[in-house]
């Protein structure tokens, strides 16, 4: 009977401890993280890797889901300040003007704590305005100029197979994702301008938007959500009219992130193509971010090619930034294989190109 009470006793101890460390998590985490939705692939792989790297550096931190609504992520910020926030990590819902970001600036002022913007990007006069805010983040441009780059590469050298109703001419879709988004809009202009530069200079001729009547040259996801559903919905409505049996087949697919390119190729994969089957008929698709889902598609040749966003580099400079604020220490110690810009703290996570080759 006592080494049932003794161990009933031991369980229930086990049991509170557990608790109350579970409770220091939520209740009086140092470290506040914002981000924008849970539900962003891409997002969710850099929460994991820092949620892991705070674990590990024994750093109380809370997260939270804006689900895509600044006015919930404002409210949260409040009231991580009430509760006495040390530091607060921002992963930006609007990046269209700098209301919202100033308004978190603002917040923060008003009780000294740091913030560190990160992944979307806020402009400089925001991080200019508070000498304890930085960014951490990627170049815009960047990921257009390598995807262009890419896409130019794998036309020049495979045109006349692309080209599938022989008209001499690659038409192509462009599914943007957030308006007013830097990426978007970088990501958008850039991959078909370097795409054109390495065609023209190959003496091809540039690329055609598969409709002549949309002069945005890009489908926009109503929702803001860069999300394969929209680009599903967008792709299948436009094979109605644009296939291989009216000899206009869309021919080259742009996506500026991956969850977009998997709703498009499963929309082609119902029209008969991209199945990976040998023999088949697929249409190049490229995206932007390398999740794990790409990757795989691109290996079993649904896919094109990718550029790499790095969410593990993106965490470990974070958890590196959250250090030196927690130590007292500049943002910037320890940063110094990233590059940092030199008209505001934002510092650059690299992009790179992933064709399943490497």
């Amino acid at each position: 009977m006592k080494k049932k009470i003794l161990s009933f006793a031991l369980c229930f101890v086990l049991c509170l401890s557990l608790f109350a460390g579970c409770g220091r998590k939520n209740r009086s985490a140092d470290v506040h993280v914002f981000y924008y939705t849970y539900s962003d692939t891409y997002i969710s792989t850099v929460r994991a890797a820092l949620d892991r790297r705070l674990n590990e550096a024994g750093i109380s931190y809370q997260d939270y889901d804006a689900n895509n609504s600044q006015t919930t992520q404002t409210e949260q910020i409040q009231t991580a300040v009430t509760k006495g926030a040390k530091l607060l990590v921002v992963n930006i819902v609007t990046t269209g003007s700098d209301d919202a970001a100033n308004g978190i600036i603002s917040l923060a002022r008003s009780s000294g704590i740091p913030v560190i913007f990160f992944n979307r990007e806020v402009s400089d006069s925001v991080v200019n305005s508070y000498e304890k805010c930085i960014y951490v983040g990627t170049n815009a441009t960047e990921a257009g100029e390598l995807q262009g780059d890419m896409i130019g590469d794998y036309l020049v050298k495979n045109y006349e197979k692309t080209d599938l109703n022989g008209d001499g001419k690659i038409s192509y879709v462009m599914f943007m994702g957030e308006k007013g988004n830097n990426e978007a809009i970088y990501r958008t202009r850039y991959s078909v301008e370097n795409a054109n530069e390495k065609l023209t200079a190959a003496g091809k001729p540039e690329l055609v938007f598969y409709d002549a009547s949309n002069k945005d040259k890009f489908l926009l996801d109503k929702d803001g959500k860069w999300s394969a559903q929209a680009a599903n919905e967008y792709m299948t409505t436009a094979l109605t009219t644009y296939n291989s049996a009216n000899k206009n087949m869309i021919e080259l697919v742009i996506c500026n992130n991956d969850n977009m390119a998997e709703g498009a190729i499963t929309a082609l994969q119902t029209a008969g193509f991209n199945t990976g089957a040998s023999g088949s008929v697929s249409i190049p698709v490229f995206g932007v971010d390398a999740i794990d889902a790409a990757k795989s598609l691109i290996r079993a040749g649904k896919m094109a090619g990718t550029i790499t966003q790095d969410g593990n580099k993106m965490a470990e400079c974070i958890e590196t930034a959250v250090k030196n604020v927690l130590e007292q220490k500049s943002f910037l110690d320890g940063m110094g294989e990233y590059a940092v810009d030199e008209s505001a703290a934002k510092i650059r996570i690299p992009y790179g190109i992933y064709t399943g080759e490497e």
